[in-house]
């Protein structure tokens, strides 16, 4: 089984013993992002600012493997509190075109990596 490991500095390096994404035989396997700005460090305090933060990491590593947003087929969105989903919601849709939109998953859990709100994995086709 050939893999290749995708790594980029535009987005957070991985905080354990996993990389950033992983391609294999035409998909892109992306690791959950958190809000973390890549070059600061920092974690935004609001909702909104997380979940822009999450996909503008997620779209650096896509462009590191070639990909785009538009390659997505799958995301899962893991939220610490199922109160902030409509904004979360509204901020994804401005990413993701509703005409081309992935699958996708949502589910609440009990906390999140650096107390952050928001993480989002992702499933790709590359071409």
């Amino acid at each position: 089984m050939k893999k290749d490991i995708i790594r980029t500095d535009a987005a957070p390096k991985p905080i354990g013993p996993y990389s950033q994404a992983v391609e294999h035989d035409g998909t892109l396997y992306c690791s959950g992002q958190i809000p973390v700005d890549p070059i600061t460090g920092d974690i935004p305090e609001t909702a909104e600012a997380q979940t822009h933060l999450v996909l503008a990491n997620l779209r650096a590593i896509l462009k590191a493997a070639g990909a785009e947003l538009e390659d997505v087929v799958k995301t899962t969105i893991f939220l610490t509190d199922l109160k902030i989903f409509a904004s979360v919601n509204a901020i994804y849709g401005e990413y993701f075109d509703e005409a081309t939109a992935p699958a996708r998953s949502t589910v609440q859990v009990a906390g999140l990596p650096k107390g952050v709100l928001i993480e989002i994995e992702a499933i790709a086709k590359l071409t």
